[in-house]
């Protein structure tokens, strides 16, 4: 029987899991990556990192599936992260991560001459970030590619590179409504051979090189298909369909989706659309998350002090819980501090603050999701490490008023397998 494989590469690790033809998990293996270097506005990582991390997972994998049955692979990174290589997909430098917030004078730049509705808004965004390394003259005579996480970890295992995602490159500039890269890239002197082909999600791009077939165990038969985001990934991997359906990932970052019948762009704000089959993904992603959580406790202190919470008595704590300065959604602002004050004695009390802080934030998000035309949620789905909080989910459910359920045992990589399965039965 054949089976499917998703990749997601995260900020702290990589997940594989493996689906048969139901749609069942089979098997998944989880390997922990170090964190990116960060020095102030600067968030780097090598991304050997992830190629380590990718086949250790896949290696770990073995053990538990037929992985040399696998028939496609599918793989998600987050958006924004943009890493240099010469024309065989060989880095050329540090991988500039979705957060990383060098790029201000690029981003005035793209507002200047970009509509409302392009994804190329903001510091974070992967366009910035080609910018920043031009004016920077950080592009070297070879450099043949710009590449996100999922292009260069999808070219690693075809050796294919230059091929991206619809949904990838919507931060590098994509005209998503009209398929193509926008005419408006002329006017900031874009290096437009740099920039990837761009396909739907799910496209065959190759098979497994066979050197990594043999290194892996896969068959060299197994086909490679464009993959995705990973808040897209995420929610592919809920079953969500229908309009008004919304899903919040609560990882290290906090990211809404829901479901609409038409896009909506709002860059000052931090909101963007991606295409999903003939509906539209709108959403944005706030820097607050678990990021900030672990800035306080480790994960041993949040287990231990989760039973002991009570989401039936509010703390009143007005937090807006940012790791550090600087938000993408729903306040655009790169200086905004966070609001962690005052702080309780105990920490039962402060941790519970922190996920109110986080709560209000996501209410906060699907109310101005609402307000620009998309509907607000019927229900939302949570995924990612915070979804198997059932008190945070009970605060949560309080503040957006509306259903909230947690897909606990649902994983993004669960997501670009479903990818994997669909582009294969379509191909």
């Amino acid at each position: 029987m054949p089976c499917y494989l998703g990749i997601d590469v995260g900020t702290s690790g990589v997940r594989a899991v493996a689906i048969d033809e139901q749609g069942d998990t089979v098997a998944e293996h989880h390997v922990a990556m170090a964190s990116p270097q960060q020095d102030g506005a600067r968030i780097e990582q090598n991304s050997w990192i992830w190629w380590q991390a990718v086949c250790e997972a896949l290696e770990g994998l073995r053990d538990r599936c037929a992985v040399a049955e696998i028939a496609a692979i599918a793989v998600d990174g987050t958006s924004g992260t943009l890493l240099l290589t010469d024309a065989n997909g060989n880095p050329l430098s540090n991988a500039l991560m979705y957060n990383d917030a060098r790029s201000e004078k690029e981003a005035a730049a793209i507002a200047a001459v970009a509509p409302a509705e392009s994804g190329a808004h903001g510091a974070s965004s992967a366009l910035a970030k080609l910018m920043w390394l031009q004016s920077n003259n950080r592009i070297p005579d070879n450099a043949h590619h710009a590449l996100h996480q999922a292009d260069w970890i999808a070219g690693q295992l075809s050796g294919r590179f230059g091929i991206s995602d619809e949904n990838n490159c919507l931060k590098l500039g994509y005209d998503v409504i009209h398929r193509r890269w926008p005419g408006w890239f002329n006017l900031l002197e874009i290096e437009r051979s740099l920039l990837p082909t761009v396909t739907v999600p799910g496209t065959a791009i190759g098979t497994v090189r066979p050197e990594i077939a043999e290194q892996l165990g896969l068959s060299a038969q197994t086909r490679i298909v464009s993959g995705t985001t990973d808040s897209i990934a995420a929610f592919l991997a809920t079953g969500a369909s229908e309009v008004g359906d919304a899903v919040t990932s609560l990882g290290s970052t906090l990211v809404l989706k829901v479901l609409s019948e038409k896009p909506v762009f709002a860059p000052e704000q931090g909101v963007y659309s991606h295409r999903l089959g003939e509906k539209w993904l709108v959403g944005g992603a706030s820097n607050c998350g678990g990021t900030t959580l672990l800035k306080f406790f480790d994960r041993e202190q949040l287990t231990s002090m989760t039973p002991q919470l009570d989401p039936t008595r509010p703390t009143g704590l007005d937090y807006y819980p940012l790791p550090s300065a600087g938000e993408r959604f729903p306040i655009n602002d790169p200086a905004l501090a966070p609001r962690i004050a005052p702080r309780p004695a105990d920490d039962v009390e402060f941790f519970q603050g922190l996920l109110e802080g986080i709560a209000a934030v996501e209410a906060r998000g699907y109310r101005l999701l609402a307000e620009l035309g998309a509907p607000y949620p019927a229900r939302v789905q949570s995924v990612g490490g915070g979804a198997s909080s059932e008190p945070w989910r009970m605060i949560r459910a309080h503040q957006l008023n509306t259903d909230v359920s947690s897909c606990r045992d649902i994983a993004t990589a669960r997501g670009c397998a479903l990818l994997a399965q669909m582009a294969d039965e379509c191909g």
